[in-house]
């Protein structure tokens, strides 16, 4: 019964840090009911329980800073500076230095989890392999990101919504209840200050988004701009839970701004951290994408791959370790992502069964 235990007191713990918005746990709660992949995604300070003693020997890993909450559907577009449309992880709302098996593993754990909701069809073998092969491949060419042009044309099938999704995407935002919560002043000129044009008119909208961040304040502003809308989102922040699972997160920073300056990266420009906060620009090519909205003609080896490059972009934002961490997985034995995934594939299924039943 540790699963109750733990999310009781992470409850608490978000409670004592600001005011939740308890509608959005109470759907959180009932959404990690109904499989286990969207229970790892709701459910990341178990995990940081669960890691350490059940993968010890990859828990003694070289440490990076790394993304912690790190799964399949933690993946996204956007555009940089130049107008380039770029892919690769979401959201850094856990990055905490971590050794740097375990976004490996909890990345492979989630690719079967997926598939056994059948919202990917690859083997965990086959994932595994083509997630080693992108992140060794990555680090030791010092990483990339991954632009979405022509030359991905596989990229853009899987993850670049079409003319009809993008439709629907602002029909959908437009249907969102108006914000019974008054957003507090400071969140207020933070939204304000990131769309494009001083003193547009707007809507502050209630959205319940992601997984693991519901219940957390969030506050989506909603323009109309050169005839479509433009959306900016505010969405409250924490030290990792990570840091909260060692009883280590008191007085802790929240280390979002500096895996975005450290990480290499296309950098999105209209994401901003503030104290506490982090504002970003929502859009249907800025956004990330569940896994069922993944285009019918994706290829889930080459997502892998690529999964595991951008994870060594990520990596590649701790210099330091990177010989250390190219050294440990030379000595590390060929099934050993296989092993630890599995091992944390059954793990999250006991807690998961727990939950359900409960």
């Amino acid at each position: 019964m540790k699963i109750f235990k733990a999310t009781r007191k992470y409850e608490a713990w978000l409670r004592d840090e600001f005011n939740v918005f308890e509608e959005d746990l109470a759907l959180k709660r009932d959404a990690i009911a109904k499989n286990p992949f969207t229970f790892l995604r709701g459910t990341f300070y178990r995990w940081m329980q669960v890691f350490p003693k059940t993968c010890k020997k990859a828990w003694r890993a070289p440490k990076v800073l790394a993304v912690g909450d790190l799964h399949a559907a933690n993946f996204g577009t956007w555009h940089d500076a130049t107008g380039d449309l770029i892919w690769g992880v979401n959201d850094f709302d856990e990055v905490s230095p971590l050794p740097y098996t375990l976004d490996l593993i909890r990345l492979a754990a989630s690719v079967e989890l997926a598939a056994a909701s059948e919202e990917l069809k690859i083997k965990l073998t086959e994932a595994c392999e083509a997630i080693l092969d992108g992140y060794r491949e990555g680090l030791e060419k010092g990483g990339e990101g991954l632009v979405v042009n022509d030359e991905r044309d596989w990229l853009r099938e899987a993850y670049v919504k079409s003319e009809h999704s993008a439709k629907e995407y602002w029909e959908k935002m437009n249907r969102l209840p108006a914000m019974e919560k008054k957003a507090p002043p400071e969140v207020v000129s933070m939204l304000e200050a990131g769309l494009p044009s001083q003193g547009m008119a707007y809507r502050i909208l209630h959205r319940q988004a992601g997984t693991g961040s519901l219940g957390r304040p969030r506050y989506t502003a909603l323009a109309e701009w050169e005839g479509g809308y433009v959306a900016r989102e505010a969405k409250a922040l924490l030290p990792s839970a990570a840091l909260w699972a060692k009883k280590n997160h008191i007085g802790a920073e929240i280390q979002y701004e500096e895996m975005l300056a450290r990480a290499v990266r296309r950098l999105d420009p209209n994401v901003k951290v503030y104290e506490g906060w982090v504002v970003r620009g929502l859009a249907p090519d800025s956004c990330r994408i569940d896994l069922d909205e993944l285009g019918p003609k994706r290829d889930e080896a080459r997502m892998m791959r690529a999964m595991g490059w951008e994870t060594a972009n990520i990596h590649l934002g701790t210099r330091a370790v990177v010989k250390d961490v190219l050294a440990n997985l030379k000595d590390r034995k060929k099934k050993w992502l296989v092993k630890y995934a599995d091992r944390m594939v059954g793990a999250t299924l006991d807690d998961w069964e727990m939950w359900k039943k409960r």
